[in-house]
């Protein structure tokens, strides 16, 4: 398997490397070949410094191909010039372990020390071999390493771009979920009293267009925050309008009062601790969905809201009457606020109650 990482072998330095190939070996080639004397020899080692320009030509589409005739070009003009050493043979190899993962690259260093080490071995220049055979590791592993670094940082930016998406998708869910579930209940009302009392189906009809509006307005609030523009809507200042927080939440509890389900909230603790705004949108966010899913999933007929602000901890917990369930949960839902509470350190239990109802409470860390 692969590392997921493409290292690309432009034209530019196939050029590049091809053209310095040549430049490289040519004026090494000046004496006679040792091994083979005569028209023959020079033809020889012409066409080895040619072959090794077509194999670095060769790496940016056939890396594997290229890296073995490099290392085999290498090998025979060390064969007619003893006094030759392997120095295109340590290029190619650190290339090729940079283009391909390490354990395709493996064949090539253990090619790269028959093509660097094996003429020293057949003269018996033993010294010469060892110094060789560590040149071409070090080749190998410094080629291996830029790779490795490359593929992390790859990762790393995926990495980002999924918490990101995790985080949009969280966002939304959490925008949208609460004022479309109490849209579909004031219109739900609205029809079932529209012949019966028309004055109760306008008023429904009323706070269906006020949740309508509050969610175009965070809606439009998290899509600037997304965008990084403040110039297109907001407040008359050019500044976004604020994030909810826990003033908000008595705000958010008459809204799910009005849309059937009885909320009462309650606050306990310090008043006077300055809980920083990561925190307040987090535990809104929280008691938010909780109270959503209590007024769409459970049935409840009334539920209780807890907020307590600490020196240490912010601990929410939303209360219902409701059918409860297991607290897992299939949807965005649950899944959504542990991610907003892990993110801050805290924690977050959700589960039924042992007299009927379903509970979630959330603490989280005021503190950095």
């Amino acid at each position: 398997m692969g590392d997921g990482y493409t290292a690309r072998f432009s034209q530019r330095w196939r050029i590049l490397s091809a053209v310095g190939a040549v430049i490289v070996s040519v004026p090494a080639l000046t004496p006679a070949p040792a091994e083979l004397t005569g028209v023959a020899g020079r033809v020889a080692a012409g066409l080895l410094v040619l072959a090794q320009a077509a194999g670095f030509w060769w790496l940016g589409s056939r890396p594997g191909l290229g890296t073995a005739v490099v290392l085999a070009g290498s090998a025979g003009l060390q064969v007619l010039y003893p006094s030759l050493g392997p120095g295109l043979a340590f290029v190619v190899l650190c290339t090729y372990a940079w283009l391909r993962p390490a354990p395709e690259a493996l064949w090539g260093l253990g090619l790269a020390i028959l093509a660097a080490c094996g003429p020293a071995v057949g003269r018996g220049r033993w010294e010469m071999a060892g110094l060789w055979l560590g040149g071409v590791v070090l080749a190998w592993s410094w080629g291996a390493l830029v790779r490795a670094r490359g593929a992390r940082r790859l990762a790393e930016r995926r990495q980002a771009v999924l918490e990101e998406r995790a985080r949009i998708a969280r966002e939304l869910h959490d925008v949208l979920s609460h004022t479309v579930s109490v849209m579909v209940v004031q219109a739900a009302a609205a029809d079932d009293v529209f012949d019966v009392d028309p004055g109760k189906a306008r008023e429904a009809l009323r706070r269906t267009e006020q949740a309508g509006r509050q969610a175009l307005t965070e809606l439009r609030w998290f899509l600037r925050t997304v965008r990084a523009d403040d110039d297109a809507g907001g407040r008359a200042d050019g500044r976004p309008p604020p994030q909810p927080g826990l003033d908000d939440v008595e705000r958010l509890a008459e809204t799910v009062s009005a849309a059937g389900l009885p909320v009462t909230v309650r606050r306990e603790g310090d008043e006077g601790v300055e809980v920083p705004t990561a925190v307040q949108l987090s535990a809104y966010r929280i008691v938010q969905e909780a109270l959503t899913n209590a007024l769409r999933h459970a049935g409840a007929g009334r539920a209780e809201v807890l907020v307590r602000v600490g020196a240490s901890e912010v601990y929410v917990r939303v209360r219902d009457d409701g059918r409860g369930g297991t607290g897992d949960g299939s949807g965005q839902g649950i899944a959504g606020m542990r991610e907003r509470a892990a993110l801050l350190g805290g924690s977050l239990t959700a589960g039924p109650k042992a007299g009927g109802g379903f509970e979630v409470g959330a603490r989280l860390p005021v503190g950095e």
